[in-house]
């Protein structure tokens, strides 16, 4: 049993996962800390009042503490345009980099029957030999 568990515990999957998690934890501080540090401040020195923590009203002795909640709605807000603009988009930019293919060969289409590559005159695959309707304007 100690063995199956140390099987399970070593699953590549499972240490994946872990590293994951660790490496999510310390970014999230990261971008906690730009937005709390930088973007929080910068707004406060244009707009001037960095927290709202402080906003309520009562109604029958009961205290609605909207400030606090307009704090949490500028931090989400933040982080996500934090996340958005400085993380997604550079990936998403290098992984579009990374998968761009080379421009089609005009000369070439695909045979219906076995998706190889095929001269655009050709009436016969050469791969898996069967009939090809030459394309249009060949």
């Amino acid at each position: 049993m100690l063995s199956d568990f140390k099987k399970f515990l070593l699953r590549g999957n499972l240490v994946a996962l872990a590293v994951a998690v660790v490496i999510g934890v310390a970014f999230g501080a990261v971008v906690t800390s730009l937005v709390e540090d930088l973007i929080t401040p910068l707004i406060a020195a244009v707009g001037g009042e960095p927290d709202f923590s402080a906003l309520a009203f009562t109604i029958n002795g009961s205290e609605f503490r909207y400030g606090s909640f307009i704090n949490a709605l500028l931090a989400f807000v933040l982080v996500a345009a934090v996340v958005f603009f400085l993380v997604m988009k550079p990936v998403n930019g290098l992984v579009e980099r990374m998968n761009r293919r080379e421009p089609e060969d005009p000369t070439l289409t695909r045979c219906e029957h076995c998706r190889m590559d095929i001269p655009v005159d050709a009436t016969r695959c050469g791969h898996c030999t069967m009939e090809v309707t030459p394309a249009a304007g060949a």
